[in-house]
């Protein structure tokens, strides 16, 4: 649960309009952050950011508990985002198999042979994080949502669940295959805007051995360690002895931690404009419910 959202709780509870100040402008970056994420427009993003704390407003100082608010923000901010009009036409809906998610003998020759450093050894620069961005944007959104608020905004399995309105089952399928897509999209994006040095294909020229494909299936939930430990026992077995599977795990690692680095740039400034519109409503809130 990010901590910037106990934080505002903490803070709004003070009551006091230096400590109002403080929250919204913590709750102003996690739905920014969030939003730039998932949008990927800064108009976007920003529209989401005021809205979502407009609608706030009213019902801050009521929430009694952390979890129940960040439920309750990241759902508003998921439903702003989807319905957004830049975001229309990411929110097509895409289903991703395993089978297209999973590289091919071409890929895992390049994976094995790749001298360069994998992503989870670069720290992200300002190209690097374009980047991301770019792959980010080219996962579709019903499994990207599921990534940016497990892996980007650090949320449990469980909270995701209860802001998708799916079941735990459903969030651990999409975000394995989200984790996938972004993995594929970013060993596709070409370093330096060169070339992209191979080519996936739909089809293998080797059928990959079931135990590949076992572990292929499970990677996302033995680095989470949510997996039964008879399954883990496989895999690690499995692992010692396979080294394409030591690559795309690894692979999918670096991708997984690139989103943990990304922070979207924020304007400070814009934001405290914003917020000073904001605080005379909030306090109108809570001094004369139902009258903003």
């Amino acid at each position: 649960m990010p901590r910037a959202i106990d934080q505002a709780l903490q803070l709004i509870r003070e009551n006091r309009p230096e400590s109002t100040d403080r929250a919204l402008a913590l709750l102003q970056s996690t739905v920014y952050s969030f939003s730039m994420k998932v949008c990927g427009h800064r108009q976007d993003a920003e529209d989401t950011m005021q809205d979502v704390l407009l609608k706030s407003i009213p019902y801050l100082a009521k929430f009694d508990s952390p979890q129940a608010l960040t439920v309750w923000l990241y759902k508003v901010a998921r439903n702003q985002c989807v319905s957004s009009h830049r975001g229309k036409k990411f929110s097509r809906a895409k289903n991703l198999s395993l089978d297209e998610l999973m590289p091919d003998s071409i890929e895992l020759r390049q994976l094995l042979l790749r001298e360069t450093p994998g992503p989870e050894d670069t720290l992200l620069n300002s190209e690097s994080a374009e980047q991301l961005k770019q792959a980010i944007m080219a996962v579709p959104m019903q499994y990207r949502l599921v990534l940016v608020l497990h892996d980007m905004e650090d949320l449990s399995t469980k909270d995701v669940a209860q802001i998708m309105d799916l079941r735990a089952g459903t969030v651990r399928v999409r975000l394995h295959r989200a984790r996938l897509s972004l993995r594929r999209e970013l060993t596709r994006l070409p370093k330096g805007g060169g070339k992209v040095t191979f080519t996936l294909h739909a089809s293998v020229e080797e059928p990959h051995p079931p135990a590949c494909r076992r572990c292929f299936v499970a990677l996302s939930d033995f680095m989470d360690g949510v997996i039964d430990n008879s399954v883990r026992d496989e895999m690690d077995r499995h692992l010692h002895d396979c080294e394409p599977c030591q690559v795309l795990l690894a692979s999918l690692k670096g991708a997984v931690a690139q989103c943990h680095s990304y922070r979207p740039d924020y304007d400070s400034d814009r934001a405290a404009e914003l917020r000073r519109d904001l605080l005379p409503k909030y306090q109108q809130a809570v001094t004369a419910p139902g009258k903003i």
